[in-house]
């Protein structure tokens, strides 16, 4: 049997998308995603008739095998239509679960959550944040896991869980041991199923303007006195912060690369509007120079951008999450950035048009500004990058 090769893998899921997705993407976008749900669920199931399913996955587990070089680079095409990810079973905060999953938890917890995550039969949701806590001090955290006999009760106010309408289960983060002198041991991670009393979905959070729904959407939810039993943990108690940073390292080079799909696509749309607009009788509106420059500035912001990270995601699995840190840091904030100037530049080249649900730019407008704030917010990545610069230059830095 010959080998299918990055390229051809490539090429294979971005004719997918060409000719199975995109003619439908506006009509996905002006309804619900439970509307949306049944030809989704269709198309998914072509996907993994191709062979291209779960390309994050080892091949033994029904994957492509793909490296985190080789998936970002799947990841940017997936990026180019907001259904991508989705569609291939590689979508946050499932694949990051996956991984969290496959590393960490007990051969119970693989079979019973695991394998029907892998196959696309459930959904799950990562639960974090805390509405009363800033998210940049990710050890800062209320929700706790008070160990009763072979149970954890968890009690707690959670928001921004994503996805979690809908989801089978919940992957909570609590704190197991407040007293812990060290704060990075305080908290653990478990499975909390979504049926179980106690797990309260409040609401999905209108966010700028659309609360969502389904796998789109992002919920508030207040733990009161939820028990599961103690194997839902995953690894070791008070092991939390680690296999968070663990997941995040990965995760964060998964949505640099979705954010450089987004930009080529509306780098893609912003160019075809410069060359077909009149302004005038006979005058593009590519002809003008301010257009010419945020063409050229967005070009090479996208160029800079994926080198970037795609030089972090070698150094990661070359020498390990630790090691490149830095390297993490810088994407995170720089990616933000020029995916925030992207989609700006192309709205306004397209006018009254590109604010509009007649093309996706809107849409990621309003649901990427975010970037700058998830997975830690950019001045906190800024802010731990130059102390780590200005250490390296001798500065006795305080803690502030």
């Amino acid at each position: 049997m010959e080998t299918t090769t990055q390229q051809e893998i490539c090429s294979q899921i971005r004719s997918f998308l060409q000719t199975e997705i995109l003619p439908l993407e506006l009509k996905f976008l002006n309804q619900s995603f439970n509307k949306s749900l049944p030809i989704l669920e269709e198309k998914r199931q072509k996907v993994k008739q191709l062979g291209l399913w779960a390309p994050h996955l080892p091949l033994y587990l029904g994957g492509l095998g793909l490296n985190l070089t080789e998936f970002a680079q799947v990841s940017e095409i997936l990026g180019t239509t907001p259904y991508g990810h989705y569609l291939f079973n590689c979508n946050a905060p499932d694949i990051g679960n996956m991984e969290l999953l496959l590393s960490h938890a007990s051969e119970e917890l693989k079979q019973k959550y695991l394998m029907p995550l892998m196959s696309g039969e459930i959904r799950s949701c990562f639960s974090m944040t805390e509405p009363e806590f800033a998210g940049s001090n990710p050890v800062r955290m209320g929700t706790t896991a008070r160990r009763e006999g072979d149970e954890y009760v968890i009690n707690g106010h959670k928001w921004f869980t994503s996805s979690a309408d809908g989801a089978a289960f919940a992957i909570v983060m609590a704190n197991t041991d407040e007293t812990a002198t060290n704060p990075y041991r305080r908290a653990s991670m478990i499975i909390v199923p979504t049926a179980t009393k106690g797990f309260n979905l409040i609401r999905n959070i209108s966010v700028m303007g659309e609360a969502g729904e389904g796998y789109a959407s992002h919920a508030e939810i207040i733990y009161k006195d939820c028990s599961v039993p103690v194997s839902n943990l995953i690894g070791q108690e008070g092991s939390g912060f680690a296999l968070a940073q663990e997941r995040l390292g990965p995760g964060r080079i998964h949505h640099c690369m979705r954010w450089i799909g987004i930009c080529e696509r509306a780098f893609d749309l912003m160019c075809k509007r410069a060359v077909s607009r009149e302004i005038s009788d006979g005058v593009k509106l590519g002809e003008m120079q301010m257009i010419q420059q945020w063409i050229a500035e967005s070009r090479a912001g996208i160029n800079a951008a994926r080198l970037l990270v795609l030089d972090a995601a070698h150094k990661m699995e070359k020498n390990g999450a630790k090691e490149a840190r830095e390297e993490i840091s810088v994407i995170k904030f720089f990616v933000a950035d020029v995916l925030d100037k992207v989609l700006d530049r192309a709205i306004q080249t397209h006018g009254a048009l590109g604010m509009t649900d007649d093309t996706p730019l809107a849409y990621w407008y309003s649901h990427e500004r975010a970037s700058r704030i998830y997975d830690g917010p950019d001045e906190a990545h800024k802010a731990s990058l130059a102390r780590k610069i200005l250490k390296d230059y001798g500065l006795n830095l305080k803690n502030n």
